[in-house]
């Protein structure tokens, strides 16, 4: 009786994260799936159990090519995310008072107040042939050069949306690193790089593993970097979508673009989380 209690409360607490993930997870994700097998007859979707999109998208090149690039830029956009962070990220944790390191989180935090578009549009001006970057250059006689419309222009859009909360994940975790390890390291001889290599990446893994995943899903899944910056060609996963939408009306095609794309980014995630959780 006591046993049926206990599970009772804690499904009665369980029971509002169930409906949410419910509602706004599983049954949306449910009903893109089956958007996938409707079929589009004059511009119309109608209800039937046809594996004809699955087969038109994914033996088409261009999908393909699509998939791996975004892939590819996701992948980079987390490399250069985790190392740029990570001395910053380093600095705050053992460097900083408690003081500055808050404030240091605090200002990280204050250009999500303002729309991500809108940051976006600024690294336009700032990219832009005659912009900030390539004035500069010519003062020394250098340039122009061709930024927009480029992977490094996606990159540079990438890092406005990712690297401020990777720094801020990194720092939390770098943190809370037990300092007596580190003062353990030192006595027995340990230099720097292997202090930091061998004790301290080790320990704050889980933050690290977690500040890169949450980069590679947001670069992964974004429009706007890649469609203002990249110039949109070639089309990532997210600009196929919108592509596949004005051809024909057809969303089960983009649907099942998008499933694609769940696919590989919760395998991502769960494959993180069980490298951050492990235990040797």
């Amino acid at each position: 009786m006591s046993l049926f209690k206990v599970d009772g409360y804690a499904l009665t607490w369980r029971l509002p994260l169930l409906v949410w993930q419910s509602i706004f997870f599983i049954g949306p994700l449910v009903f893109m799936v089956a958007i996938t097998f409707f079929l589009v007859k004059n511009y119309r979707m109608r209800e039937a159990f046809e594996m004809i999109n699955w087969i038109k998208m994914l033996s088409r090149g261009y999908f393909w090519d699509s998939y791996f690039l975004t892939l590819w830029l996701a992948t980079l956009s987390t490399l250069t995310a985790t190392i740029v962070a990570f001395p910053a990220s380093y600095a705050l944790a053992f460097k900083a008072s408690a003081t500055v390191r808050r404030w240091a989180v605090f200002f990280l935090i204050i250009p999500f107040f303002t729309s991500y578009l809108v940051r976006t549009f600024s690294w336009y001006v700032i990219l832009a042939e005659h912009g900030a970057i390539n004035a500069v250059l010519s003062w020394f006689g250098l340039g122009p050069f061709t930024m927009l419309n480029t992977p490094f222009a996606t990159i540079i859009g990438y890092m406005t949306l990712c690297l401020p909360l990777v720094v801020v994940l990194q720092t939390l975790s770098l943190a809370n690193v037990d300092k007596n390890l580190i003062e353990a390291a030192w006595n027995l001889g340990a230099g720097w790089m292997r202090t930091v290599f061998g004790v301290i990446v080790p320990l704050a893994k889980t933050g690290l593993i977690i500040g890169a995943v949450i980069c590679f899903i947001l670069s992964y899944g974004d429009f706007v970097a890649p469609y203002y910056l990249g110039g949109s060609k070639p089309p990532t996963l997210s600009i196929l979508i919108i592509d596949t939408t004005k051809s024909g009306q057809q969303w089960p095609r983009a649907a099942v673009v998008a499933v694609m794309m769940m696919a590989t980014l919760i395998s991502v995630a769960f494959t993180a989380v069980y490298l951050a959780y492990r235990r040797k």
